[in-house]
């Protein structure tokens, strides 16, 4: 069986977690503060933050700036229900809007929705593709859209118009017209869970983007004590000699990543950019060369002239059939030994947000996205046979399916 989503685990890996553990030093230390500078060097943001999930990240960067009952949050529909819970769970209303062929939020429906009610917008990089960034600062920075913004505290004042975070779980290491993911939103959150690029097991990075008179370093601290519950001293810091007195200043969240995990995502970011990512490149270059000859096959948007992936996933499309059919697809697939999965059910799909009147009718293009996707494995343990085996899996599936 060819699995899905193994996480890469070498030598270098098990070093650097053993490097952890022989340091007596388990909770949040060195590790996480080296992975943050490694984000920092991938990304070229100064301020990255790290915490123990891209949820719990989103959270925090939304409480920060104030999101609360009352207020709406615009997110596609087209994405993992976490962008949507981290809205909920603050009592806020996620506004969902769909997106266009190439899974990203739909830039020209977002002015549409914006009401005095809208507090934030997160653009989601479905596959590790980035959004039309620049659209959606156009939008916000209009004059007209900016009267329609209410400031409730100093940090809306400051901001004095809706609040961008990128929900970039996927695309560490993609490019904007020239400018790295983590750098396109006044914040940016990315996944380290299991199956990302790079993974700590479960984790996650704020990079911190803020204008002018935001003072990121001085947020990067603030945050990084919301994270410690309000805590003024970290762990690590108390137990040097004679520092062991703290406040709490703040009723904070328990959300910070420790240095055994850190450890992991440590020793792969390190070789991410000129190693992990051109192999995750190269699966891509494969995939688009084994299904481009066949009409029947829809390419996932990967590299353009103002664009690259992060090469996350390979979201392979196939025109002209319905659900029903994809997933009988998928079965024949599975039964040749090779995993596959879908990415994602649109969430007006499921039951909690059907039960709060989402309509997947109302979202068209995100359920012809989904209704024909199939999520190919793409990782740097995959080998050119492992490869090959994958497009011949489908192209026999596909032939059982549709043809017979």
């Amino acid at each position: 069986m060819i699995p899905f989503s193994p996480p890469y685990i070498d030598d270098d890996v098990k070093n650097e977690v053993l490097d952890s553990l022989n340091s007596g030093w388990i909770t949040t230390g060195p590790k996480v503060k080296a992975l943050e500078k490694e984000v920092s060097k991938i990304t070229g943001i100064e301020n990255v933050l790290c915490v123990n999930s891209a949820t719990s990240a989103m959270m925090l960067m939304l409480h920060w700036f104030g999101i609360g009952k009352g207020d709406e949050v615009i997110i596609p529909a087209y994405t993992y229900c976490a962008t949507a819970l981290a809205v909920m769970h603050l009592g806020a209303k996620a506004v969902m809007i769909d997106v266009t062929k190439d899974f990203c939020i739909d830039t020209d429906k977002i002015r549409k929705v914006i009401t005095p009610r809208t507090k934030a917008i997160i653009p989601v990089d479905i596959g590790g593709y980035p959004c039309d960034y620049d659209e959606i600062h156009d939008i916000v920075n209009h004059d007209e859209i900016k009267k329609l913004f209410i400031s409730v505290n100093e940090t809306q004042r400051m901001l004095g118009r809706i609040f961008v975070m990128a929900d970039s779980a996927h695309s560490i290491g993609a490019v904007y017209k020239g400018r790295q993911s983590g750098t396109l939103c006044d914040a940016t959150v990315f996944s380290f869970h299991a199956v990302k690029n790079v993974t700590t097991a479960e984790g996650g990075a704020i990079c911190l983007n803020l204008p002018g008179k935001f003072n990121n370093e001085e947020l990067y601290k603030w945050l990084r004590l919301l994270s410690l519950n309000g805590q003024t001293k970290d762990a690590f810091t108390k137990s040097q000699g004679g520092s062991w007195k703290y406040d709490i200043v703040y009723p904070g969240f328990k959300i910070n990543l420790n240095d055994l995990c850190a450890a992991v995502g440590l020793a792969q970011i390190r070789k991410y950019s000129n190693d992990l990512l051109i192999k995750r490149k190269k699966i891509f270059e494969k995939y688009d060369k084994g299904f481009g000859k066949y009409h029947w096959a829809e390419l996932p948007p990967a590299l353009t002239n103002e664009k690259e992936t992060s090469y996350h996933v390979y979201l392979l499309r196939i025109k002209g059939i319905t659900e029903d059919q994809r997933d009988r697809i998928i079965e024949e697939i599975s039964k040749r030994e090779v995993a596959v999965n879908v990415h994602f059910t649109p969430l007006p799909m499921l039951k909690i947000f059907k039960e709060r009147n989402y309509d997947i009718n109302d979202y068209p293009v995100s359920y012809d996205n989904y209704s024909r996707e199939i999520t190919l494995p793409v990782y740097p343990q995959l080998s050119d046979d492992d490869t090959e085996k994958v497009i011949q899996s489908v192209i026999e599936s596909y032939d059982e399916v549709i043809d017979n």
